[in-house]
């Protein structure tokens, strides 16, 4: 079997991932453009760990600037098999107040400035978004989190917005009616890309502030979610720490194929690829695409 190699994607808050050992940093070229920095890799609790912040060490990135097929092809040339994306977020519910940790099982994509697929002229695929969240990966974080008595919802619906202003009154609102749970700027196309590099993806969403809906709380502030975020920075580092403790040692193939999302997906003929874009797809779909269609050995 394949060796387990978690990766973590630190968003607002988390820059860097204590208690990680045995440190080197690492700067992987792609050829899909920078990503947002330099891997930490190590291990946590003897589990190896790839650990990248979202937007940077200082915060230097927007939503819109995250480079979000590099940072995904580079965690993918570093090994990685077991993908969590930590992310602050609003909470459109009254039950998930700021504090809870949501273990996402849905999205709702309402970006419009990203480049959202690593596939296009040259080689299509289509790979299925249907369950976009690894379970047995989401249940080994709700054991984890169950573990260190933090506030938890098991499934939600998360709607990702452009950014970076924060939702209109109307927007908020909306979302509420359409029955989304929590609301952020970061998970698209994250996860979209997850599933094509065939990771194993989990999102938890950690709740800041309640959006703009909430009565209460008609207007958010960066002031406002900052002090919630410190709180949610330590009890993330915990959750974190827990899971790689737990975490199988070996990769655990996920039931519903996550990790072989690319076996159908490719629609495009072998002799119609090109081959400057399939030379793009050596770590993402190289396993499909053998080293000889990849330019690669």
């Amino acid at each position: 079997m394949t060796q387990a190699v978690l990766g973590i994607i630190g968003g607002s808050g988390i820059y860097d991932l204590p208690g990680l050992e045995n440190v080197r940093e690492e700067r992987i070229a792609s050829p899909w453009g920078e990503p947002s920095g330099s891997l930490r890799i190590g291990t946590l609790a003897g589990l190896p760990v790839v650990f990248l912040p979202r937007h940077d060490t200082g915060h230097r990135l927007a939503p819109s600037d995250i480079n979000y097929r590099a940072n995904i092809d580079v965690l993918k040339r570093a090994g990685v098999t077991d993908l969590v994306s930590l992310s602050a977020c609003g909470s459109l519910r009254e039950d998930m107040p700021p504090g809870t940790f949501v273990l996402v099982d849905q999205f709702v994509d309402r970006t419009y400035a990203r480049a959202n697929s690593f596939f296009g002229k040259g080689c299509v695929a289509h790979v299925s978004m249907a369950h976009p969240v690894a379970p047995r990966l989401r249940l080994h974080l709700a054991g984890a989190a169950e573990a260190e008595n933090l506030a938890l919802a098991r499934g939600g619906t998360y709607v990702c917005i452009e950014g970076p202003q924060f939702s209109s009154l109307a927007e908020s609102q909306t979302y509420r009616k359409l029955g989304y749970d929590v609301i952020g700027m970061t998970n698209l196309p994250e996860a979209k890309l997850a599933r094509e590099a065939e990771f194993c993806y989990a999102t938890v969403a950690m709740v800041t502030d309640y959006d703009c809906w909430h009565p209460d709380h008609d207007a958010v502030t960066v002031q406002d979610i900052l002090r919630v975020l410190t709180a949610n920075v330590e009890k993330a580092g915990r959750l974190v720490a827990r899971l790689a403790r737990d975490f199988p040692r070996e990769h655990e193939p996920c039931p519903i194929g996550s990790d072989r999302a690319l076996d159908a997906a490719l629609v495009t003929a072998p002799e119609a690829r090109d081959p400057e874009l399939l030379k793009k797809l050596d770590a993402v779909a190289g396993r499909v695409l053998g080293p000889a269609s990849t330019g690669q050995g």
